[in-house]
């Protein structure tokens, strides 16, 4: 048996300039709940879906640094849902930004991406 301590989980801190408009969109459009808000105005939100959290820092400006700024071609965060065509449903019917639809790729995996309401872009994956 193995007796380390387990790492169970991953909430990526993403920063944004207005966390209150970002914690809304994950909520309304990708079904995300609210955890929470700090401060007021906020300047941290925290959103959950199925266990998987993903945090929100308050920008100090209005400049984002998504990842494709440094490397074309790659996204910001990749999330896996098995349920990839029923997934991709529910975010086309609440209006998300897809930028590609669902595609499948030579190592196997079925993917689409969506571009958040601040740039990230966002892989799912089965």
């Amino acid at each position: 048996m193995d007796d380390r301590p387990k790492m169970i989980g991953i909430a990526p801190q993403i920063v944004v300039p207005d966390v209150t408009k970002t914690a809304e969109y994950y909520r309304d459009i990708l079904g995300f709940r609210i955890i929470g808000y700090f401060l007021d105005p906020p300047v941290y939100a925290m959103v959950e879906r199925d266990g998987l959290q993903i945090h929100f820092a308050k920008s100090d400006s209005s400049e984002i640094n998504v990842n494709e700024n440094v490397r074309k071609g790659s996204t910001d965060f990749v999330i896996w849902v098995p349920e990839i065509d029923a997934f991709f449903d529910e975010l086309k019917s609440q209006g998300a930004d897809i930028v590609e639809g669902i595609v499948k790729r030579v190592y196997g995996s079925r993917e689409f991406l969506v571009r958040d309401c601040n740039g990230y872009k966002i892989l799912f994956a089965d």
